[in-house]
């Protein structure tokens, strides 16, 4: 049976890999969030459409992250040690241990909110692009009156050609 030092050598060793391989997606994802919004900012269709394979991809890299994180900790609470989260069972490692993956887990944090806010930027652009064609259908289909084209009020005596042919 393998000694507390070697069970706490191979948690740390395997620990510092998994963090290096998130830090490592984590960046990744920047870049691709980061094309993705210059591509959007540019309504560069097939340069998104291009980005899907990568995304994928990108996507299976941080899923085998998640899948490892929950072995590891489900191993860290069979040997008895904090299984809540990353930071609680580098806390409990030895101080020598600690330090290096310490700043590890604050860098993850970090890059972890940077890419929640990136992400909610996209998603804005994404949003005020779809209001900005809704508007541009309402005006092609009232021919640009201020009629409403919904609803109970006055019908509008128009016809859009790109929503109804009857015009």
């Amino acid at each position: 049976m393998p000694t507390i030092v070697q069970q706490n050598s191979s948690l740390e060793s395997e620990l510092a890999t998994l963090l290096n391989d998130l830090l490592s997606g984590q960046s990744e994802l920047m870049a691709v969030l980061n094309r993705k919004r210059s591509l959007l900012g540019a309504m560069d269709h097939q340069g998104l459409a291009a980005m899907g394979d990568e995304e994928q991809r990108l996507l299976g890299v941080l899923q085998d992250c998640l899948k490892r994180r929950q072995a590891l900790l489900a191993r860290a609470a069979d040997e008895g040690l904090p299984s809540i989260s990353i930071q609680a069972l580098t806390n409990a490692l030895p101080t020598a241990q600690r330090t290096p993956l310490a700043k590890q887990v604050a860098t993850v944090g970090s890059r972890t909110r940077l890419l929640q806010t990136q992400s909610l930027t996209n998603w804005i652009v994404i949003q005020r692009t779809l209001i900005h064609l809704s508007q541009l259908l309402e005006i092609i289909a009232t021919g640009g009156r201020l009629q409403p084209t919904y609803g109970n009020a006055v019908l509008s005596t128009s016809h859009g050609t790109l929503i109804n042919q009857e015009a």
